[in-house]
């Protein structure tokens, strides 16, 4: 059966890669962050990501590099890839907003919406309900959102202070950008020539209505990459989950 979505989903995608990863030294002393490996899969972040982006119905990506991008650049050469790869590399800083909007200049389909995805996400969900979600509510940008388990544990009391429960790293109750996104093609014209879209494209198109939120579905896994201690327990997790 033909799939009706399937023509307004995304086959293309922006993977920021270009972060200098500071509090994961040293293991991006001689990497950037993207080419980390999460212990015991024999792949960097950048592999995991390229890979669930083709099968989510991806074929072009294009990898925007900074920091050390050169090593970037001879893994993807060298690698045995499921989607075609573009490369870029910024030869001036130009904030996140404007580092998206250089690396979305080189897309293959500027007429056509588009994912992008942080470097350091380590994620499992449907991007394709992603894009349908995005569809439906006739949004310019839909931002994936996570609920992180917070690092400490909490405790809960009744209604006369009594300790009644402890919860070790419960999720916190609110909803985080988890680094995930589905833009429109219209999407790029609205970013900065430098700056940081979070701070000047995102409220102009909540303030307007046409910013989006998709929660990540219950039990679908999530980690950002930012600490050796993300490394040890994405490692964990995933041992636990058998991927």
């Amino acid at each position: 059966m033909t799939d009706p979505n399937a023509a307004s989903r995304p086959v293309q995608a922006v993977v920021l890669a270009g972060g200098q990863g500071s509090r994961l030294r040293p293991y991006t002393d001689d990497r950037p962050k993207p080419m980390v490996e999460i212990p015991g899969t024999g792949t960097p972040i950048i592999g995991h990501q390229l890979t669930w982006l083709a099968e989510e119905g991806v074929t072009d990506v294009v990898v925007s590099c900074g920091h050390l991008a050169d090593v970037l650049q001879d893994w993807l050469d060298s690698a045995d890839l499921p989607v075609r790869v573009t490369t870029v590399v910024e030869t001036e800083p130009l904030g996140r907003g404007g580092g998206l909007k250089y690396a979305a200049a080189h897309l293959p389909h500027p007429d056509r919406p588009w994912y992008a995805t942080n470097g350091d996400i380590w994620t499992r969900f449907s991007l394709r309900d992603m894009a349908d979600f995005h569809t439906e509510r006739d949004a310019v940008a839909t931002l994936a959102l996570a609920r992180p388990r917070i690092p400490w544990g909490a405790v809960k009391t009744d209604g006369f202070g009594r300790v009644t429960d402890f919860i070790e790293a419960p999720p916190t109750t609110y909803e985080i950008n988890a680094g995930v996104y589905v833009f429109s093609p219209e999407f790029a014209g609205l970013l900065p020539e430098r700056g940081d879209h979070e701070r000047t494209t995102f409220p102009r198109l909540a303030r307007e209505r046409r910013l989006a939120g998709f929660p990540i579905p219950q039990g679908a896994y999530w980690r950002a990459i930012d600490t050796a201690k993300d490394l040890t327990e994405a490692a964990r997790e995933l041992a636990t989950l058998g991927r």
